[in-house]
């Protein structure tokens, strides 16, 4: 069987372009899976092997063997040099450096194949369905393992795409500062003969700031792989106590639904009920209803009248 692919880095680049324009503008899976199979496991492997060998004599099945072999070379270093820029191994910087790269090597082959007096852009596989069995012995056990490498290969990474592996499902439970960094707590309070609070102190050898309540941000992320209702409720040395939120008191936070992914980040405070020097703030956040607290924060704060 002979199959023409005619001008065929012209037929990479477009293809190259289309899942581009697809991932850009085309929600839609299946198309980002057609095309990105072969962007990533034979496109860049095809157009280094056409700018390193333009009249290369390999056989059809070491040729093909030596694309998907390169094309996997390709993209880890890529990713690899990515890893140690701002960009990181993300969509988009690996999307377009590869692309970069498939256009360059093509430009290059094309100019190498002009060199070597090819006229026109057509690369003609011979594949025989039988074929494989001619030669030596070895000759044909090398071209089953091949052929056997690279279904493996190709199908590897179909089934991890269309079933990809579950992550470690966990929470993060965070508190900010007033400046919502991880620093400035408040950590002292001042109340009156009321018991009210008039001021409060952000961290140490700070000045103390008007205040009704203490003030901080905290911060919910679901990376629980699923929708999940979460719950928060505050305690003062093991006594529940309310949460301004809002500009009121609540007795609890919630619920508060999150899907895969999302966060929920807010500035609530903290309201002592008497003095007393390092007394104990506890957070704790209840997950889909529970009963036992699933994750818990802690603050200590002074209290003086």
């Amino acid at each position: 069987m002979k199959i023409k692919l005619p001008i065929d880095l012209l037929i990479i680049d477009i293809l190259s372009i289309i899942l581009i324009l697809s991932i850009a503008f085309i929600p839609i899976t299946v198309t980002r899976v057609i095309l990105g199979l072969p962007f990533l496991l034979f496109f860049p492997g095809y157009v280094l092997v056409a700018a390193l060998f333009p009249r290369s004599e390999m056989d059809s099945i070491e040729r093909i063997a030596l694309f998907f072999g390169m094309s996997i070379a390709v993209t880890a270093f890529i990713g690899l040099g990515l890893n140690y820029t701002s960009w990181g191994i993300r969509l988009e910087p690996v999307l377009y450096s590869i692309f970069a790269f498939i256009i360059i090597l093509s430009a290059i082959a094309i100019i190498r194949r002009r060199f070597y007096g090819r006229k026109e852009l057509i690369t003609e596989i011979n594949l025989k369905i039988l074929g494989i069995w001619h030669g030596s012995p070895l000759n044909k056990t090398l071209n089953v393992i091949l052929i056997v490498a690279i279904m493996g290969t190709v199908s590897i990474l179909i089934y991890s795409i269309a079933k990809p592996k579950v992550g470690e499902k966990f929470t993060e439970f965070y508190i900010l500062g007033i400046n919502g960094q991880a620093a400035d707590y408040p950590t002292d309070f001042t109340l009156n003969s009321n018991l009210q609070i008039v001021s409060v102190q952000y961290a140490t050898d700070t000045p103390t700031v008007p205040e009704k309540w203490g003030r901080l941000t905290l911060g919910i992320v679901n990376q629980e792989q699923q929708n999940t209702n979460y719950t928060v409720v505050m305690q003062i040395n093991g006594s529940q106590v309310g949460i301004p939120f809002q500009g009121r008191i609540v007795q609890s936070l919630g619920p508060i639904v999150l899907i895969p992914g999302e966060k929920w980040e807010q500035e609530i405070g903290i309201v002592p009920q008497h003095t007393g020097e390092n007394q104990e703030v506890e957070l704790l956040l209840y997950k889909d209803n529970g009963t036992a607290p699933y994750l818990n924060l802690h603050l200590w704060v002074n209290v003086t009248q």
